[in-house]
């Protein structure tokens, strides 16, 4: 199973509240099969009407920890969203609060949101954008940011944490942990007794 303790990446400022995960991903791009491909589209239509969308700012390609407002993810709950964040490249986001769906899914996914102070969130951006190749650590052992000179404390739902330091967020790393014991617990079912290789 992989835990995840600690993010650490270029950011991307995005700091406006109520990001609705239409905005993320809009709606013509969940007619899709597989996830792959999500990324390009990430933020499409605010990309369109901001030629400054920081996900179309050279300065910011590559950047792994993305800096949100209030209430990020909003609006439906469609897996699409964080999938689009996370192939566009996004490992962790720190915002001053989530919808909590977006946030269960991306704990889901392996990806850490955790929630700050709009003040630190502002110097945290403005650090960024000032220099966008400074690197930001998202600590969840030591419940901090980090970033230069600048470090903050962060805060998160406990029994997510604990999911992703101890890598119990990977449901398939766990099956594929306790394949022996899943073998076993199968061949004592009749119902499943000989549909297993």
């Amino acid at each position: 199973m992989q835990t995840i303790t600690q993010v650490t990446g270029t950011g991307v400022p995005l700091l406006l509240d109520d990001i609705d995960t239409d905005r993320i991903i809009p709606a013509r791009f969940l007619r899709c099969v597989t996830f792959d491909g999500l990324g390009e589209h990430a933020f499409e239509d605010d990309r369109k009407q901001d030629a400054k969308h920081p996900f179309d700012d050279v300065r910011f390609h590559g950047g792994s920890v993305l800096v949100g407002g209030r209430n990020f993810g909003c609006g439906s709950s469609r897996e699409h969203a964080p999938q689009a964040l996370i192939r566009w490249g996004i490992k962790a986001i720190v915002a001053q609060s989530f919808a909590e769906i977006f946030f269960g899914n991306c704990t889901g996914l392996g990806v850490p949101c955790v929630n700050a102070a709009r003040g630190d969130l502002d110097k945290l951006a403005a650090a960024i954008t000032a220099d966008p190749k400074l690197e930001v650590t998202v600590d969840l052992a030591a419940k901090q940011v980090r970033a230069g000179s600048l470090s903050f404390p962060i805060t998160m739902l406990e029994s997510a944490r604990g999911s992703l330091t101890t890598g119990n967020w990977d449901f398939l790393g766990q099956l594929l942990e306790g394949a022996d014991a899943v073998k076993q617990a199968a061949a004592k079912l009749p119902y499943v007794n000989g549909f297993m290789a």
